[in-house]
C-alpha cells in the first residue's frame, strides 16, 4: 500500500467547516496550506472549492513528490514549494501576492516521515539516526547525539520530551560515544531504557519515547520554526481571512495559544469606558481555547488523538 493511499487527514473535515466561510464568497481564493505533507488536506480544498488556488510548502523532498503527484490534476490551480513553512513571506513575495484568505498548520512529524524505518523517526524500529524532515541539508540526531554537551543534551531533553531523567540520560550518552559514536537508534534506545530506573520502565511506555520527540524537535528546530511562521501567517491574512493550526503536543498548541492570546487582546487601557479604534485588537477567536478530535476519528484514526485545534480571523486591517 503506497503511503498515499494510506494517509488519512487529522481533522479532515473539521478544517475546511473552519475554513470555508473565509474562501466560500471570495472569487479567487488563495489558501495556504503550510504543511503540506501528502497533499490530502490540499486535495479536499481544492475538490471542494473549484475556484480556489493552492500554494503548499512542505521541507520534505519526498512528501512534496507524493504530493505533487497526487494533486497533478489541479496542477493549475497550484504552486508548490519545497521549503520550511517560517518562509512563508518569502513565498508570497515571489508570487507577488500580498494577503491570503486561509492558512493550514498541521504540525509535527507525518504519519509518513513515522513509518518510514530508514527515516530514523522511530524508536520502535532500527535505523539510522537522521530524523531531519528536510533531508537535504542539516545537522541529523546523531549529530546532536555526538556533539552536544552532557548540559546541553540534558536541556533539550528536559525542555522538549519533558524527560526527568534528563542528566541521567545525557551523562550516559557521553560516555557512551566516547566508545563509539552513535549512529543507529536501537543503540540510543537501549540506553535510555539503562538509564531509567526500572520501576519508572515499568509504566508509561516505551522510556526513549521523550528522548526521541526532544531530538527529533531539536534537530528540525521544530518550535523555532512556529514562533517564526505564526506571526507571519497573521499578518498575510486578508480582512475576514483565517488560520487553522493543529497541534500535537502541548510545547506546540503553548506557543500558538500565546500568539493568539496576543493577537487577539485590546491595546485600549483597562477602564476606558469606550474602545480606542486604532488599538482594538484585529483579530478574533473563531471559538474559545483548542478542539480535541471526536471519538469516532480516533477510533478511525489514531493519529488524531493527541491533536489540539486552534482557530483565529483577521477582524480589521
Amino acid at each position: 500500500m503506497s503511503a498515499e493511499i494510506a494517509h488519512i487527514p487529522v481533522a479532515l473535515a473539521r478544517c475546511v467547516d473552519l475554513l470555508t466561510p473565509a474562501i466560500v464568497n471570495k472569487s479567487k481564493p488563495y489558501l495556504i496550506d503550510a504543511t503540506l505533507g501528502l497533499g490530502g488536506h490540499a486535495k479536499a480544498f481544492l475538490t471542494t472549492f473549484p475556484n480556489l488556488k493552492l500554494i503548499g510548502v512542505d521541507r520534505d523532498s519526498k512528501a512534496l513528490e507524493i504530493a505533487t503527484a497526487g494533486l497533478s490534476q489541479f496542477s493549475d490551480r497550484t504552486h508548490l514549494f519545497h521549503n520550511t513553512y517560517d518562509q512563508i513571506d518569502s513565498i508570497l513575495n515571489q508570487l507577488e501576492i500580498k494577503a491570503v484568505d486561509a492558512i493550514l498548520f498541521d504540525l509535527g512529524v507525518s504519519s509518513m516521515q513515522l513509518d518510514q524505518a530508514d527515516r530514523g523517526f522511530s524508536y520502535s524500529q532500527d535505523a539510522p539516526l537522521d530524523m531531519r524532515m528536510d533531508q537535504s541539508q542539516g545537522m541529523t540526531a546523531a549529530d546532536v547525539v555526538n556533539t552536544y554537551s552532557a548540559g546541553q543534551l540534558a536541556d533539550i531533553l528536559r525542555e522538549y520530551g519533558d524527560e526527568k531523567f534528563a542528566m541521567r540520560i545525557a551523562r550516559r550518552i557521553v560516555a557512551a560515544r566516547d566508545e563509539a559514536p552513535f549512529t543507529n537508534s536501537t543503540r540510543l534506545v537501549d540506553l535510555v531504557r539503562e538509564a531509567i530506573p526500572a520501576a519508572t520502565r515499568r509504566t508509561g511506555g516505551n522510556p526513549a519515547k521523550r528522548t526521541f520527540q526532544a531530538l527529533r524537535i531539536e534537530t528540525n528546530d521544530e518550535l523555532g520554526a512556529i514562533t517564526r511562521a505564526i506571526p507571519q501567517a497573521l499578518e498575510l491574512l486578508d480582512i475576514h481571512a483565517r488560520l487553522v493550526v493543529m497541534s500535537f503536543q502541548s510545547l506546540e498548541d503553548r506557543i500558538v495559544k500565546n500568539f493568539f492570546q496576543e493577537a487577539t487582546t485590546s491595546g485600549t487601557p483597562q477602564g476606558l469606558p469606550v474602545e480606542i479604534a486604532e488599538l482594538a485588537a484585529k483579530f478574533a477567536l473563531v471559538f474559545n481555547g483548542s478542539q480535541s478530535p471526536s471519538e469516532k476519528e480516533v477510533q478511525e484514526n489514531s493519529r488524531a488523538a493527541s491533536v489540539r485545534l486552534r482557530a483565529i480571523e483577521r477582524v480589521a486591517a
